[in-house]
């Protein structure tokens, strides 16, 4: 991979060791992600569609067994009208917002925060069609894939895409800007991209969703503030973040656990 600075070269080989076999932006065997992963064709939440048609979360049983997510206990969050749902542990917070303008009628909206009150994750739905973003060649930023996940959820296909994935994706500039969501596009030729989209293209008239820390990762300049993605000296802190950490554990089990009514 190209464009890499001297100080990062070490990171860059573990990480790739981690992303051997990348086709597309998205690996399809989850390479990279923390002890808690899950098999391809099943989810790790059970039951998540059933919860009260409640904007409060309740107690979920039986899923604070789950190898490394580190949670003691988890809940689940359903929307009003039932079109959504998804675990998160029981003591963080999930709130309905007003959905963004141009988003179809009926979106949902839902803002998720630890129990501190600190940010994590934003889910959309109803979100209209955007163009991908375009910059010259020599913009462009390379880019490493450093968990990937399949999960079943509503989608269109077509060219440009792929199976949805939860990735943690991680993008070279003047530090290395990491980002975790649901995406079924593809990332970038010879992985490197202008932006990457954590967005999944939706079923036809349903409109695009999105569950993710931010919606579109780039390669953030100095004078630009980062939060909430994630930043990182060397590619060896980011995979330790998705490694080590069990934020994202947590974060990456509530990811998959999402329900969508078509």
């Amino acid at each position: 991979m190209t464009g890499i600075t001297a100080s990062g070269r070490t990171g860059l080989t573990a990480v790739v060791l981690l992303t051997a076999g990348l086709m597309a932006g998205c690996s399809s065997d989850g390479k990279g992600a923390p002890a808690w992963t899950a098999e391809p064709g099943t989810s790790p939440a059970s039951g998540a569609a059933s919860g009260p048609a409640s904007p409060s979360a309740t107690a979920s049983g039986g899923a604070s067994a789950t190898a490394g997510a580190t949670a003691a206990a988890w809940k689940v969050f359903t929307d009003p009208a039932k079109t959504v749902s998804f675990e998160l542990p029981q003591d963080w917070i999930a709130q309905s917002v007003g959905p963004d303008k141009g988003t179809l009628p009926g979106a949902v909206k839902i803002e998720v925060k630890d129990a501190e009150g600190t940010y994590l994750a934003t889910l959309q739905t109803g979100l209209p069609e955007a163009a991908a973003a375009t910059c010259a060649a020599s913009a462009r930023k390379s880019y490493v894939v450093v968990s990937s996940v399949p999960v079943e959820l509503p989608h269109s296909g077509g060219q440009g895409t792929i199976d949805p994935h939860v990735v943690f994706r991680v993008m070279q500039g003047y530090r290395y800007f990491g980002s975790y969501g649901i995406t079924n596009l593809v990332g970038g030729a010879d992985s490197k991209a202008c932006q990457l989209q954590n967005v999944v293209q939706g079923l036809a008239g349903k409109g695009n969703y999105s569950f993710s820390d931010v919606r579109s990762l780039k390669a953030f300049a100095p004078d630009e503030k980062v939060a909430p993605a994630k930043a990182f000296d060397t590619l060896d802190q980011a995979a330790g973040y998705v490694n080590g950490g069990s934020e994202f554990a947590n974060v990456q089990r509530m990811l998959m656990s999402l329900k969508i009514k078509n």
